[in-house]
């Protein structure tokens, strides 16, 4: 099928110089960084200031650069924050690692990816102030990074939906609790896929999607249905309809923006929401043994300020960003805040047609008030 914005697309951010700084993890995975430096002279102050975005399982660095809209890459560029890094780490859909058997967990990622980052990045940047927007798992995952020590020197973090808490609905923790062994040893299947509809008819996977299309009338895109069925609980789960152009809410478009996903890390999330926290998912693995059981044991310690961000209709991990702000707020007192935006839902606050007007101003005020500025 044709696409009708290319994948992979730099159409969204003309205007910046672009550099790719491919890195290595320390258990040997491949990953990049994707550097946007705007080529106007940033404002007073500003230059002092980076900011790394960071995606969520099964999307891209792409979401933060999306032609269709006004993107969080060249919103910030053109509020005077010049210099802006994307991470793809191991759970990009630019990688294969997501539809491969490698039974990752969060702790991977804690541990070996964001710590590689930000090496990487201070290699090029040095001491200057460093910034992090996060998003869904990537937002757990560099949380978890975050409040475990892996990572340090961080000036400010926004996170989207989820952070420390991870909570569903019923339904989702339903599919949490069955859906990993239901469909690799019932299926066959280690990953889904919401390309799935493409396969060839009367395959495992064509059947799945047109099964899950069935429960899903309310609209016509197969790629939506199944990231439904994938994430939380709603119709659909991940946005609400209308914050979407109808460029991006295309089954092609979708499907590019948010890929496949190894059923493994399910797992650790399932762990993690019986638990309330981000908890560790081997307690007894040797690798992991300087990352703590509970990520939360030491938050009072942390004194990176963090702005927690949730639409008022998250179907996938509902108030998670909301019960980890009063988590924290009792740990740590007026350092971290909370911005709950009305009509919004999961990954739409980040992919939105309307976000640079509802969403991005709250980051960017933020970011100010943690600045050089």
């Amino acid at each position: 099928m044709e696409h009708r914005i290319p994948r992979f697309t730099l159409d969204g951010v003309r205007d910046a110089e672009v550099t790719v700084h491919p890195f290595a993890t320390e258990d040997e995975l491949g990953l990049q960084l994707t550097r946007f430096r705007s080529h106007d002279t940033p404002a007073q102050g500003a230059q002092d200031d980076v900011v790394l975005l960071v995606h969520g399982l099964t999307s891209s660095s792409d979401m933060f650069i999306m032609p269709e809209h006004t993107n969080l890459v060249r919103f910030l560029h053109d509020s005077g924050f010049g210099d802006v890094w994307a991470l793809d780490f191991r759970m990009s859909n630019r990688f294969p690692y997501t539809m491969e058997t490698r039974r990752h967990t969060l702790d991977d990622i804690a541990q070996y990816d964001h710590p590689a980052a930000l090496r990487e990045i201070r290699r090029h940047v040095g001491a200057r102030r460093i910034h992090v927007v996060a998003h869904c798992l990537g937002s757990v995952t560099f949380h978890m990074s975050l409040f475990s020590g892996a990572v340090s020197g961080i000036a400010s973090v926004v996170a989207n939906s989820v952070a420390l808490t991870p909570r569903v609905h019923p339904w989702a923790r339903l599919k949490l609790a069955l859906g990993p062994a239901l469909l690799e040893y019932g299926t066959g299947l280690s990953y889904l896929d919401p390309r799935f509809r493409d396969a060839p008819s009367l395959t495992r996977r064509w059947l799945l999607a047109r099964a899950v299309s069935y429960f899903h009338p309310e609209c016509r895109e197969a790629a939506c249905h199944m990231q439904s069925f994938m994430w939380g609980s709603g119709r659909p789960a991940m946005y609400r309809h209308g914050n979407l152009t109808p460029s991006t809410h295309l089954h092609e478009r979708l499907a590019d923006l948010n890929g496949a996903s190894d059923l493994h890390y399910y797992r650790h999330v399932r762990k993690m929401v019986a638990a309330g926290r981000a908890v560790k998912y081997d307690t007894g693995d040797p690798r992991f043994a300087a990352l703590p059981d509970d990520y939360l044991v030491n938050a009072a310690d942390v004194d990176t300020p963090i702005l927690f961000v949730t639409g008022d209709h998250n179907d996938v991990f509902t108030d998670s960003n909301i019960v980890c702000h009063h988590v924290l707020s009792k740990a740590a007192p007026g350092r971290h805040e909370l911005r709950i935006l009305p009509g919004y839902g999961h990954i739409d606050p980040l992919i939105g047609k309307n976000a640079h007007r509802d969403v991005f101003p709250h980051i960017l005020d933020f970011l100010k008030r943690h600045s050089g500025r």
